[in-house]
């Protein structure tokens, strides 16, 4: 007679274990003290792990009906003595989840370990031969079964290209702290040549710790780092240790399911010195690799050694680790001084000029030391990984070079070998929107949202690529989930100011304003969106003020290039507005700002347009030798400049000519302002007397006020479409372009040049 075999009789869930039989709950294996009551709302949740258990439900079970209690505050107590135990949020919860009005519900994975009972068998023996035969049996069976169950738990322990991975700190008991930081990053730069494994970011580990209402930078030991791979939906996490046996080191490592704490593989190497530590890692983090799943194939293909892929040295790679994890907490500016470092002491160490170039990009305006530092990067990248080197030639031609065409093809590749990668999608948005293929711009920013749905540069990727489209619908529904996390940043605010502009909220512009002034400190750009805003509005004079103030806040703020570049954009406003003498006192003062390539691009657009032909040829001659690889320099800005002078000569059909070339490329946002070509070929087209031509031009303009955003040029361009309609005879349009125009500009500066000519052209046509 068989008896029942009684149901599980311990639970595991996370780092915790219940024994329902004693009524205990341990945390990796200390007894956490837990009254009655709380236990037993624990208990059913488990039994039911994965299902809705009702209040009703809940209090049928644990309350009797006969007795009296405020059942309500009873089990709210109970849910918040268990949570309180668990260190769980209702906010954020990994293992109990609220439903409003309903119940709750079991989210962790939970499992069991069998309760055992003995049953008592009763056998006829009939025959020696078929005793015999059963045992055979028994044992054939029990073999396949072992055979079955050891294949499956290989598979377990091999990981997918959807499981993601959370490196834990080393634990360091030699002594020498150079080794507390270094390794983990070490080991990082392995692993991450893999297309196959997945490791979680620091960002987003600094991110969820945060969330966990611990340090953003605190060390992740091995049981942080179990709760928080639980925490981001982890398979496994990879722990690592080193130790000293004399003058040689024992490195090991190790990985382990994220929810039941069970081995997945392990390794351990020695070095014979200090210098062969990074060595003896590449060598164990590539056998960990095959260990985890990862074909060999793809391992022969992208498994470059830590020498290669990073440094020998030791303490350079400190320094590099240093940079990365103080980019990571602090920003780019503060990880500078760490990448200098790194590269003096290693003066070939291809990686840490190119995050140098990158952080000098990304955290000043100093474009001159970042392209210096990508392209010396450029010239090692023979002495990276593979990914390394999709990395440093997609920057270089990105923004050393501008070979915006070259640098989408690298991007794309990177995205093919690595596409998991937020990297690639975050950096074509910038070069398709560069390159006016805004649909393209879009589909790699929702991509890079769905790679990176916590990075706050995936919003601003999604934001812009929607204003890009006019779409404020999906804009304003971007900008209301950065906001509901907590996420800010310039260009968000600047989403959020041009979106209160398109509403038509001047309360909601000077909010976004204030909001970003006080929140970061930093009034040059807030003050230059107001700047821009005069301008479109007509008001020179109050834009001239906002600009000049704009500019004295970021020389105060330490930026002189950003200085210089608010200086010169005041320029190019005031030189599109007619104001030839401010425009040109501006210009020349952001040159002896900031002589680089912006300033020197804007600033000879601005002379060509005014008419200073010897100083705007001037500087086009040294762009033109300086970058002659630049697609913005020779696709857009030497193009826009030559025509303007084609136009001051009155040779229209030059001017057409020279623009031939930007053409592909209207719509993106070159250095001179987007769509400004648009507006020089629809001023030649003019001078044809091309009407529809010109029509075509302006209307481009008008139909993309997100991409214009405050340029005073998508106002003005009104008065250009009412022109070519007028030669084209239709005075109906051209009387509602003229009219759009001037009530654009109802209260508009009265000695404005355009506006005068365009109110007697109005008059006259009228």
């Amino acid at each position: 007679m068989a008896t029942e075999t009684p149901g599980p009789t311990i639970l595991r869930f996370g780092v915790f274990e219940v024994d329902l039989r004693s009524g205990e709950l341990r945390k990796q294996g200390v007894r956490i003290k837990l009254q009655e009551q709380p236990f037993q709302v624990l208990s059913t949740l488990l039994r039911r792990h994965g299902d809705v258990v009702t209040r009703e439900e809940l209090r049928a079970q644990l309350w009797q009906s006969d007795t009296f209690v405020d059942f309500d505050n009873g089990l709210n107590t109970s849910i918040n003595k268990l949570r309180e135990s668990l260190g769980d949020s209702a906010d954020n919860p990994r293992f109990i989840e609220t439903l409003p009005r309903r119940g709750y519900r079991f989210i962790a994975p939970v499992s069991p370990e069998a309760g055992t009972s003995q049953t008592g068998v009763a056998t006829t023996v009939t025959s020696r031969w078929k005793i015999a035969a059963g045992v055979m049996a028994v044992l054939v069976v029990a073999a396949t079964v072992s055979v079955v169950a050891a294949w499956r738990s290989r598979q377990k322990q091999r990981l997918t290209d959807k499981d993601t991975i959370v490196l834990a700190d080393f634990t360091n008991t030699t002594g020498d702290p150079i080794f507390d930081d270094t390794l983990k990053q070490g080991l990082r730069v392995q692993l991450e040549q893999s297309p196959f494994l997945n490791i979680l970011s620091d960002e987003k580990a600094s991110e969820e710790l945060q969330l966990m209402g611990r340090a953003k930078d605190e060390r992740l030991t091995k049981e942080l780092a179990r709760d928080l791979c639980q925490r981001v939906g982890s398979k496994a996490l990879l722990a690592g240790s080193i130790s000293s046996l004399g003058t040689h080191y024992v490195i090991g490592l190790g990985a382990f399911n994220c929810n039941t704490g069970d081995g997945l593989a392990s390794e351990q190497v020695e070095a014979d010195s200090r210098e062969h530590v990074l060595t003896a890692l590449g060598k164990s983090a590539t056998k960990m690799r095959a260990k985890l799943g990862e074909s060999l194939a793809s391992i022969q293909k992208h498994d470059a050694p830590p020498e290669q892929a990073s440094t020998p040295s030791l303490d350079a790679f400190m320094a590099y680790s240093m940079g990365l994890k103080t980019w990571s907490l602090k920003g780019a500016n503060a990880s500078i001084p760490f990448f200098k470092r790194a590269v003096e002491l290693d003066p070939n160490f291809a990686m840490a000029y190119g995050r140098l170039g990158t952080a000098y990009a990304t955290g000043t305006v100093e474009a001159g030391l970042s392209i210096l530092n990508i392209r010396k990067a450029y010239e090692l990248r023979d002495r990276v990984s593979d990914r390394e080197r999709l990395y440093l030639e997609s920057h270089y031609y990105h923004y050393a070079t501008e070979q915006l065409e070259k640098a989408a093809e690298t991007y794309e590749l990177w995205e093919q070998v690595y596409p998991r990668d937020p990297v690639p999608s975050d950096n074509l948005v910038s070069v398709y929107s560069s390159l006016g293929k805004l649909e393209q711009a879009l589909a790699q920013a929702k991509l890079t949202m769905q790679l990176s749905p916590d990075r706050v540069e995936s919003y601003e990727d999604l934001s812009g690529a929607y204003l890009q489209l006019n779409d404020w619908v999906e804009t304003e529904a971007v900008l209301t989930q950065a906001e509901v996390r907590k996420l800010e940043s310039e260009n968000l605010s600047w989403a959020g100011y041009f979106l209160n502009f398109q509403k038509g909220s001047i309360e909601g512009m000077n909010r976004v304003a204030t909001s970003t002034r006080d929140r970061t400190h930093m009034g040059a750009p807030v003050l230059a969106w107001q700047a821009f805003f005069e301008a479109y509005q007509g008001h020179a004079k109050k834009s001239w003020e906002l600009w000049r103030r704009s500019v004295e806040s970021a020389k105060k703020e330490g930026t002189p290039e950003r200085a210089a570049t608010l200086q010169v954009l005041a320029g190019r406003i005031e030189g599109a507005l007619g104001l030839s003498s401010q425009a040109h006192a501006d210009a020349e003062a952001a040159l002896k700002l900031a002589k680089n390539e912006a300033t020197e691009a804007e600033a000879a657009v601005t002379l060509a347009q005014i008419g200073d032909a010897p100083q705007a040829i001037r500087l086009a001659s040294e762009l033109d030798k300086e970058y002659p690889l630049s697609d913005l320099i020779q696709r857009d800005i030497l193009p826009t400049i030559r025509a303007e002078l084609a136009l001051h000569r009155k040779e229209a059909d030059s001017a057409v000519e020279q623009l031939r070339v930007a053409s592909p490329y209207d719509l993106g946002m070159g250095m001179s302002g987007p769509t400004d070509t648009s507006y020089v070929r629809g001023k030649a087209f003019l001078m044809q007397r091309n009407g529809r031509a010109a029509a075509a031009e302006f209307q481009k303009i008008v139909d993309h006020p997100g991409l214009m955003g405050l340029d005073p040029v998508g106002v003005m361009a009104r008065v250009g479409l009412a022109r070519a309609y007028a030669l084209q005879g239709d005075m109906v349009k051209s009387r509602a372009a003229y009219q759009d125009f001037l009530t654009l500009w109802k209260d508009a500066d009265p000695d404005i040049p355009i506006l005068i000519q365009a109110k007697a052209e109005y008059a006259a046509l009228n």
